[in-house]
């Protein structure tokens, strides 16, 4: 496991709103994740849930449709690299390149990938990668700073009985 930095206040209720999120989306009846984009000073910009299941769209993940809609509004446009991607979980290695083709420079995330696999077992609406998104990134030309996990309990209780 690759060591982690100290968690601030800021970004710990950022990933808490983004873990929030995730609740959300399963009420609306999609599968628990969810995402944020933040400024450098911890403005959320914009949110986003997975709509799997409402969309009719497999790729329809939190932080797929985070860097869609943050791309379609300009936020992209201009030094996205001082932008932080917040995130439930570790993001897949799909929405890891769609934060990298972003141009996003920080993920922040609360489940890691290998835990949630823990969670989900071989359920076949969530055929989870062994491939860790530091490796995504590290893949490729721009760097990307991640960070992870944190608050992996919080993040597991929306998941609860989900995935039955």
């Amino acid at each position: 496991m690759v060591p982690m930095s100290a968690l601030t206040a800021i970004d710990e209720n950022l990933l808490r709103q983004a873990i929030e999120l995730s609740a959300s989306a399963v009420r609306h009846g999609n599968h628990p994740f969810g995402a944020l984009l933040a400024d450098s000073a911890g403005n959320v910009l914009l949110t986003a849930e997975n709509t799997v299941n409402t969309d009719r769209d497999v790729t329809g993940h939190a932080e797929t449709n985070l860097v869609r809609a943050a791309s379609r509004s300009g936020l992209l446009d201009n030094d996205a690299a001082r932008l932080t991607l917040f995130t439930s979980c570790e993001p897949c290695a799909m929405c890891s390149a769609a934060a990298y083709w972003g141009g996003i420079g920080r993920v922040v995330f609360a489940m890691a990938e290998t835990t949630l696999y823990e969670v989900t077992g071989a359920h076949p609406e969530n055929p989870t990668l062994a491939l860790p998104s530091r490796t995504v990134f590290a893949a490729g030309q721009r760097n990307t700073v991640v960070e992870g996990p944190f608050l992996e309990d919080v993040a597991a209780v929306p998941h609860a009985g989900f995935w039955r």
